[in-house]
Order: structure tokens, then sequence, then C-alpha cells
């Protein structure tokens, strides 16, 4: 792989970030120097991608406790726990946001019951996050491995989104990964991406990734899917997550869902690749998964250029829940789970 884009970095200055709203035309890195920050830049987009968001989180945790000044374990609790709240109120799909900060809330009472003190539980604050992040790209390199498997040599892949190196701990990413995955495997494999609307993920970041990578890629809008498929010009989908519920239900980007209706009706497989923090045991199906709605101006404009009547209603979904039963197979880092995934994914967790 040519690329080998980390999105979110941590450094003295604070947490770093590829400003993905740019994308593909200008890389910009921001430097965040507070938790405050950190939200904003996960609310706001700068970046996005389930893993990304929770790498992102905990950094936002270890600045909290990093520009905390004074000396009490309490106090530092506190702060914590406010900073975690703000950082919590950001993206409500994205299930690894919550995973993050419950992680890094565990090793602060952890170092607090051992006795630590303040200045010792900040490294260990921080230790805690750099290794989620290096966790996250290790299980992306297993994704990649156990994904690319399933992919046929000389085939042609259709992604959703973005779902690669930008939307993860960096690179490899989870649906991109598992393309990467294959190629590393010597198949040849191209990939046609969904532009992806309202964002255009797929148009702005999906197709600069794969081309920065040399691996062929063609741009489609959203409403030709159905068609390449009818023509038989797509031999697997492969996508990835911000929450999958217990029963294998997998909310993902907007438009997700036609993707899989489509697919079914062609009898193409339809690959979920996502590692274990994105599954949710705790959410039984794909009904009780919060759906985040956006700001209408991301239907009715691209930037400053206005598309629609002044006025009009907007519904902006930014997600929606593929039922299980239209999903061939969920790849973790784990390995690949099959129906039926209220067995198969509570048994990765065990293992």
């Amino acid at each position: 792989m040519k690329l080998n884009i980390i999105p979110v970095k941590w450094t003295d200055e604070g947490v770093s970030m590829l400003d993905q709203r740019l994308l593909p035309t200008e890389e910009k890195w921001l430097t965040l120097r507070t938790y405050n920050e950190v939200a904003a830049g996960i609310k706001d987009m700068v970046v996005r991608g389930a893993p990304a968001i929770g790498v992102s989180a905990a950094y936002g945790v270890a600045l909290a406790a990093k520009t905390f000044v004074g000396t009490n374990v309490d106090d530092l609790e506190e702060e914590l726990d406010f900073a975690s709240d703000v950082l919590a109120k950001t993206r409500p799909t994205a299930v690894n946001l919550f995973w993050a900060l419950d992680r890094m809330k565990r090793t602060f009472q952890k170092a607090k019951s051992e006795g630590k003190s303040v200045s010792e539980i900040k490294q260990i604050l921080l230790d805690d996050a750099k290794a989620i992040h290096d966790e996250d790209i290790e299980s992306q390199r297993l994704i990649a491995q156990f994904g690319g498997e399933l992919l046929d040599d000389n085939s042609t892949v259709l992604t959703h989104c973005n779902a690669g190196a930008l939307a993860t701990g960096g690179v490899w990413g989870t649906a991109l990964g598992v393309i990467r995955g294959a190629v590393d495997q010597g198949k040849k494999v191209s990939v046609i991406a969904d532009e992806t609307r309202p964002y255009l993920q797929g148009a702005r970041l999906t197709a600069w990734e794969l081309m920065e990578d040399d691996i062929p890629v063609t741009l489609i809008t959203d409403n030709m899917s159905g068609h390449i498929m009818k023509k038989g010009g797509v031999h697997a989908v492969v996508v990835g997550s911000d929450r999958i519920a217990a029963n294998g239900d997998v909310a993902n980007k907007i438009g997700t869902y036609m993707v899989a209706v489509l697919a079914h009706r062609h009898g193409i497989p339809f690959y979920v690749a996502a590692p274990l923090s994105t599954v949710d045991l705790n959410c039984p199906t794909g009904e009780d998964i919060p759906i985040e709605e956006r700001d209408e101006r991301e239907v009715t404009h691209i930037k400053e250029n206005q598309l629609a009547p002044l006025g009009v209603g907007v519904s902006n979904y930014a997600f929606d829940v593929t039922p299980n039963d239209l999903v061939t197979a969920i790849i973790t880092e784990k390995g690949v789970a099959k129906a039926p995934y209220t067995e198969t994914l509570k048994a990765q967790f065990a293992s």
C-alpha cells in the first residue's frame, strides 16, 4: 500500500486531526488543544467513521486530564466526567464513541482505586488512549486478512460511504481494509464507489484513498447501483458499520439499506466489516439503535452552493439499519461471523 494515513494523532501540542471536510482538494491538519475542540471536531465531521470517532474520544479524555491543573483526584474525576458527557453528546449512532469513553472511565477508576496520583493517572489515561489507537489499527489488519479471503480474484466490489483508513485509527480501514487485504493476497480487485449523498464520503474520500493506493475505482451516483448490479457488474458488496446490534442488524451510512436490498435481489454477497467495538451486545435489535439526524443544510447545499429552493422541508437521516437477513457475513478482528448472529457475534467476544 502506498497510502499510510493516520487521520487522528496524539502530539505534545494536542490532538492532531486531518480535516476530512476539505478532502480531496486540500490536506489540512488541525491541532485541537482542549476536549471541547475535540468534541467539536467529532460533531462537525473533521473526523468521522465509528472507529476513528472512538479513538478521538479516548484522546479527548486524555487531553482533558492533561489540561487539568489541580492535584486532587476527586476533582480530576469530576472534570473527566464532565468532559466525557460533552464528548458523548457529539454523535449518537456510532457506538465506538461510548465504548471508548466507558473504557477510559474504567481505566481511571482502576487507577484511582490503586491510589495513583493525579500526575500518574494522567499518564495512565494517555497510555490507554494510545493503546486503544494501536489496538484499532491491529484489528483493521486482521479484518483485512479475514475479509480479503472472501473476495474472488478478478472481482468488482461495490462499497458505500467511506470505511477506509480515514474512518478508523488508520492504515487499513474496515470495508476498504477487506479490499486492501485481498490485494495484499495477490488478487486483482476493482471497486465501485457510491458517491454517498449528502456528504459525499464516497466521492470525496473513498475514491481518493483508492486512487492513492493505485486500486482501480469507478465513482457512481447513488442511484446507479441497481442498474450496474443488474448488468452483472458487481460481484460483492462490502460496507462498514457505526453500530451492529446483538442480532446482527447493521446501522451504517444512509443508503446502505437500499444497497443491501438490491444485492439480495441480484444474489450478490453483502459483507459488513467492523471491529468488535462496533458490536453492541446491549442493543438487542436495530430498532434500538438511535439514528442521528443532521443539519438540513447538508442536503440543500454543497459547501456554499445552494441546490434546493429556500425554505423547502428537509429530512436528513445520517444512518439507516440493514436487517440481519440481508447480511451475508460480518467480518471482525476475530473472524467471519454468519447467521445466527446472536450466537456467532457473542461467541467472538468470548474467544
